[in-house]
């Protein structure tokens, strides 16, 4: 028969062992960090790289540095750069929302998983990711803008203390020239912004909406799930050539549009003429064979009214230390009129068009397409 105070020490070790079951529930609830320790398949590691993604994504949301840190092994000299560069990220994200007017909602990310490679400790993951981006203008709160970015990822883990945590990550990130941005005097453009309505683009031209559709299927990592991510086969990928982004508005306005390819303007079986793959040769031979007339050109302060004058099929050419880098065909409007843009390199899909691209030393070209 168990004595009283053997009966009692029971009483409170199973007290004790219910508080301690409470207790680690209650910080597996609250913890910010990564959850698993051991993985036993690629799946389990497909979900926790969704949970870091989600974890990410909602931080920059709530400008939530803790939860951002917490994800990284900062010990190390990528892991520290990793979280670094993601710190600049989330300021100019929220930089760019004041100068618009506008409240990211939701930023929602599907990871598609390439290629896993592991060991005891380490883990390197290949994968893209499709971020579908939710934003609202301050003064109409139920209008939702969707846009959506696709980016390719290089991402190794590491194990510490039997938990996983970001030891590097590359990707070319779509925010990458606009890390070093300043907080913008942002109080005129606002007002204009939110000044305008949206647009009617029902009664554009059967060309400029084959552009669009064109755009929107093939625009890679930024598509719907449904065009499978994918590229047009029929094309080269350049983006490991210095990108791809001329080649696909070559594409867009070709396949889409229905211009008729040149001798200047040109791809076949043996590749493709600087006018079509170059961004620069692109910009140049669109408004040098009339195809194409400028709107504006500049800075950001002194394009961004006359950018409400772009059309679908459209394209903004982007200028940096005076010569042209990148190139956005125009896609649609969001529900203030502002104008939308597709691309690849990085993948974009009807994205707001200095989204990414608010460097003060960046110049615009605006450019309307004679369909």
């Amino acid at each position: 028969m168990m004595s009283p105070k053997n009966k009692m020490n029971n009483e409170i070790k199973t007290k004790f062992a219910i508080i301690t079951v409470l207790f680690l529930l209650s910080l597996l609830f609250l913890y910010k960090g990564p959850i698993y320790n051991v993985f036993n398949s690629n799946e389990e590691i497909k979900d926790f790289v969704q949970l870091v993604f989600e974890i990410r994504n909602k931080a920059i949301i709530e400008s939530d540095l803790e939860s951002i840190e917490a994800l990284y092994a900062k010990d190390s000299k990528y892991g520290r750069w990793a979280y670094e560069y993601e710190v600049r990220k989330l300021k100019y994200i929220h930089n760019w929302e004041q100068k618009q007017g506008v409240k990211f909602t939701e930023i929602n990310p599907k990871v598609v998983i390439k290629n896993i490679k592991k060991s005891e400790d380490h883990i390197s993951v290949t994968l893209l990711c499709n971020t579908e981006y939710k934003y609202v203008y301050e003064d109409k709160p139920d209008e939702i803008n969707v846009s959506r970015i696709g980016t390719y990822h290089i991402l190794d883990l590491v194990k510490k203390d039997d938990l996983w945590f970001i030891s590097k990550e590359w990707y070319n990130d779509p925010f990458a020239d606009s890390l070093n941005l300043d907080s913008p005097k942002v109080d005129s453009i606002k007002e204009f912004i939110l000044s305008q309505g949206p647009r009617d683009f029902s009664s554009i031209g059967e060309r400029r909406k084959g552009a669009v559709e064109y755009a929107d299927r093939y625009c890679g990592a930024a598509s719907e799930e449904h065009y499978g991510y994918q590229y047009n086969k029929k094309y080269r990928n350049y983006n490991s050539q210095g990108g791809d982004c001329a080649n696909f508005a070559s594409q867009i306005l070709h396949e889409g549009g229905k211009f008729k390819k040149t001798y200047s303007w040109n791809y076949d079986k043996n590749g493709a003429t600087r006018a079509w793959l170059n961004a620069q040769g692109f910009k140049d031979y669109m408004i040098s064979s009339g195809r194409a007339s400028l709107i504006a050109y500049g800075s950001y302060e002194k394009v961004y009214k006359a950018s409400y004058k772009l059309l679908p099929g459209d394209f903004v050419a982007y200028e940096k230390k005076g010569k042209v880098t990148h190139i956005s065909v125009v896609t649609g409007a969001d529900s203030k009129g502002y104008a939308l843009v597709t691309c690849h390199n990085t993948d974009r899909n009807r994205v707001p068009w200095d989204l990414g691209w608010s460097n003060s030393n960046i110049r615009f070209w605006l450019v309307r397409v004679h369909f």
